[in-house]
Parts: C-alpha cells; sequence; structure tokens
C-alpha cells in the first residue's frame, strides 16, 4: 500500500488533520486507528460527558458540530451547546463518510494498530499489512488520550468493596445510599455533578481530591462573535494582571481576584491547572458537597476504611466508590511538530487540539522547509501544574504574534471555523477595538514579565 501521508489516529487531533490535508492539497492519506470507528477516546468515554468546551469550535473545518445553538436550560444555561460522546462519535463517522473517503484519496484501517516502520497489523485476524509512506508520517497519539474504562487503578481494593469506573455510575443510581468519588480532575467533577443532577443528597459524596486544580470560567471561552467583548476583555485583562504581578503567587491571587482563574475552595490555594472549564452554575452545585478529603492519593480501599497518603477515612460494602483518576490527556515534554519525516501534532493555541492539527496541516501544505514550519507552530505543552499556566500563555502569545504577522496564515485562520473568532465582523466597533488595543499594549510587556516569573528559583515540581 502506497500513500502519501500515513495518520497514525483517528481521534479528533488526526481526524481535524486529514480534514485540513483533504481540503487543502492533492496528497493521498492513509489514518490507521486501534478503534472500529473515528472518535478516538471518545469510543470508550462514560455515557454522561460532554465537552466542557463550545461544539461550534470542536471537530474538524469542514463540516460543523452541531447546530451553533446556545443552551437554555440547565448548567450550561447562556452558552453554546456541549456535545456528548455520542453525538462526537457519530459526528467523525460522518466526517469519514462524507468528507475524507469520497476524495478517492484516503484509506481508512480500522481496528488495526501501527507497528513501526510502515507496518500495520489488524487486530481481529492478525494480518500484516506494509505501507509505503512517500512523504511522512503523522503522530496524532503522542497525547495519549487516557479514559477511566480503560485505566487501572494505582491503588489496591479489598474484595466485595465496589468500585467502578465512570461507565457504570449510571447502573448504580437506584440501590446506592453513598458514594466516594476518587479524583478531582474533569472526570471526577462530571461525576460529582451527574450525582447532584440525579438527586444523590449532597452529604451522600464524600469527594476525595488529592490536589485541587485552577478552573476556567466557561463565559470566557465561548466562541462566535456573540462572546467577543467578554473573550477578549478577559485576554487584556489576564495580560494586564500578568504585567502587575510580584510573583507567581501574587499573579494566581490576581487571577483569582478578577474571576480570570475560579476555584472549587476559596480557602485552599490550587496547585494544579488542566484546563478544565466550568460555569458559574457548575461552580456553586460543586461547592454544595461540604465532605471533600484533601489527604492525598488513595492508597488502597479496605472493607471499612480508605487509607490515603495523609491519614484514612471510614467507609463500608455498601459504599459505591467511583474511580475518576484517569488523567485524561497526559503531560509530555513538547517536541518539535515537524522533524524530517515526521510530524508530532501537539497544541499550538492553548489547550485548542483540533484547531491546532488542522492549522499544522495547513502549515505543512504551504510551506516547505521545517524551521519555518516550526517557526510557526510551537509546541505548548499540556498542563499539569499551576505553573503551567504560566508557560502555555507565553508560548500562546508568541505563537499568536508570528501568525497575525504572516499574512497568509491570518487570512486562514479568519476562515477557520475552528477559530474562536469564526464569523466575527472585521468592523469592530469603538468599545471592541479599545479591548484589543488594551491587549496589544499588555502583550508584550505581559511576555517579558512572564519570562522573569518562570525564572524565580522556587517553582512547584511534579510528584
Amino acid at each position: 500500500i502506497e500513500t502519501d501521508y500515513l495518520v497514525v489516529g483517528a481521534g479528533a487531533m488526526g481526524m481535524a488533520f486529514a480534514d485540513t490535508m483533504a481540503a487543502e492539497s492533492t496528497a493521498s492519506l492513509v489514518i490507521v486507528d486501534r478503534h472500529a470507528q473515528p472518535g478516538g477516546h471518545w469510543n470508550d468515554a462514560y455515557p454522561f460527558v460532554h465537552l466542557h468546551s463550545a461544539s461550534a469550535h470542536y471537530g474538524v473545518n469542514s463540516l460543523p458540530l452541531g447546530n451553533d445553538t446556545i443552551d437554555n436550560s440547565g448548567l450550561n444555561q447562556g452558552f453554546y451547546e456541549a456535545a456528548s460522546a455520542e453525538e462526537i462519535c457519530t459526528y467523525f463517522h460522518q466526517v469519514l463518510m462524507r468528507r475524507l473517503l469520497p476524495s478517492g484519496r484516503v484509506k481508512y484501517f480500522p481496528q488495526c494498530e501501527y507497528r513501526g516502520d510502515g507496518k500495520i497489523v489488524s487486530l481481529l485476524t492478525g494480518e500484516e499489512f506494509h505501507i509505503d509512506v512517500r512523504i511522512k508520517t503523522v503522530d496524532a497519539t503522542f497525547t495519549h488520550t487516557e479514559v477511566p474504562s480503560r485505566h487501572k487503578p494505582k491503588f489496591s481494593i479489598a474484595q466485595n468493596v465496589q468500585c467502578i469506573p465512570p461507565n457504570e455510575l449510571l447502573k448504580t443510581m437506584k440501590r446506592a445510599e453513598r458514594y466516594v468519588v476518587v479524583g478531582a480532575g474533569k472526570t471526577g467533577i462530571d461525576v460529582c455533578l451527574r450525582l447532584l443532577q440525579e438527586g444523590v443528597a449532597s452529604e451522600a459524596i464524600t469527594w476525595i481530591m488529592p490536589r485541587d486544580s485552577w478552573l476556567l470560567d466557561r463565559q470566557y471561552v465561548q466562541p462566535r462573535a456573540d462572546f467577543f467583548e467578554r473573550r477578549m476583555g478577559a485576554l487584556a485583562l489576564q495580560s494586564e494582571l500578568i504585567c502587575k504581578a510580584d510573583s507567581v503567587e501574587h499573579l494566581f491571587a490576581l487571577l483569582s481576584e478578577h474571576g480570570q482563574l475560579l476555584r472549587i475552595d476559596e480557602n485552599v490555594t490550587p496547585t494544579r491547572y488542566r484546563c478544565a472549564t466550568v460555569s458559574q452554575a457548575e461552580l456553586a452545585e460543586l461547592r454544595r458537597i461540604r465532605n471533600v478529603v484533601r489527604l492525598g492519593h488513595v492508597k488502597r480501599i479496605e472493607a471499612d476504611r480508605i487509607v490515603l497518603e495523609k491519614g484514612s477515612i471510614d467507609t463500608d460494602i455498601k459504599t459505591v466508590h467511583v474511580n475518576c483518576t484517569s488523567s485524561g490527556i497526559n503531560a509530555f515534554k513538547a517536541r518539535p511538530i515537524f522533524s524530517d519525516r515526521l510530524i508530532t501534532l501537539q497544541s499550538v493555541r492553548t489547550c485548542q487540539q483540533c484547531f491546532s492539527s488542522a492549522l499544522i496541516a495547513h502549515v505543512e501544505t504551504s510551506y516547505t522547509n521545517d524551521a519555518d514550519k516550526n517557526r510557526l507552530c510551537a509546541p505548548i505543552s499540556l498542563p499539569m501544574l499551576d505553573i503551567d499556566w504560566l508557560k502555555m500563555f507565553l508560548t500562546n502569545l508568541g505563537n499568536q504574534q508570528h501568525w497575525s504577522t504572516t499574512p497568509a496564515i491570518r487570512a486562514w485562520i479568519a476562515k477557520s471555523r475552528l477559530d474562536l473568532n469564526y464569523g466575527q465582523d472585521p468592523n469592530l466597533s469603538e468599545e471592541q477595538l479599545a479591548l484589543v488595543q488594551r491587549f496589544k499594549n499588555s502583550a508584550g510587556p505581559a511576555a517579558m514579565k512572564l519570562k522573569a516569573l518562570l525564572s524565580e528559583p522556587a517553582l512547584p515540581i511534579a510528584v
């Protein structure tokens, strides 16, 4: 089998890359994935999971996801709809069937594993295929998304203890009297909100939170023209606050004071940041859970107690423990995106993997020199610690500067459905222009201040 590009992984990043390549080039592509259908980790997700961001800027450029509607009820009221896992899997199947395969230049190998050196093995039959890649291999699996249903707990579990992944949560709703949610990331937030929505009393929920995380207010990361003032206003304010900060600790205090970063408990300073977003309504719900345990990670669950790093709490075999400790998108050390005959897909805009992959594909089709490509696409490591917010902001500023001063890239972004500003009237109002000017005035000084803050000797260390 011969192809110009071999795309390993048919998740959101692989599909966004392939979609742009198919639309903007005459190249042939082979897509290989372990799942039976495209969508990556969404195929294994728990049934009540939704995007934490808006459907309006998720997926691929050529096909809208959802209807660009604003929710008028529920905890996401007032914001753009956020697709469910089922909707996302159906969407990527449509992208494959309606956009990619009809081009005649894309071949798709589901339930197959790439073993390197052009070798593909069927997970069903064991049959081997050899792919002759003429131009480049595209690694769309580098971020290695980990989901609860495929995650083995790192703590031991005694016999007869009920410890389930979120995928099995809805099956227990009518018989459990008490729940212990283990993990404080996006999955833990989703599970807590689902329990409360299903009518479980907040007093019946114990939330084990090894480390608190900073959260984004969803109103400031909404797409389209309706939210331009809030979005640009937040960006300008964040840049100004960076300029005012005397230290990393002072910066987080300022961001919290001005509502640019949120936290579950105002009396606890978070040490983590994972790009999770919440609405103010969701935050209010989460704060109803008063029994929050901050004794470190779980070491083991026994029949009558949960042993943690810094103590223990009571439990029993009637309690349902929900394991939410999978790490989601894993942390990694960023590497050059373009390297000889390899493209390693990573974010080039903060927490926007789909936009990033589409832009990387556009750059691949438009430039010939890897040095030029890497200059336009500096990778942003996915965050784990609070300090990573600063690193992401700084790299994001640098990329934005390169794009804004490159007319062809700027024009492409303006037409990209995946860009937050898609559809924005270029004739901004005086108020909008003032917000843009505020950001321009503070962006340069903010970059310099971030470099200084990041050079401070005492920084948090990952454990």
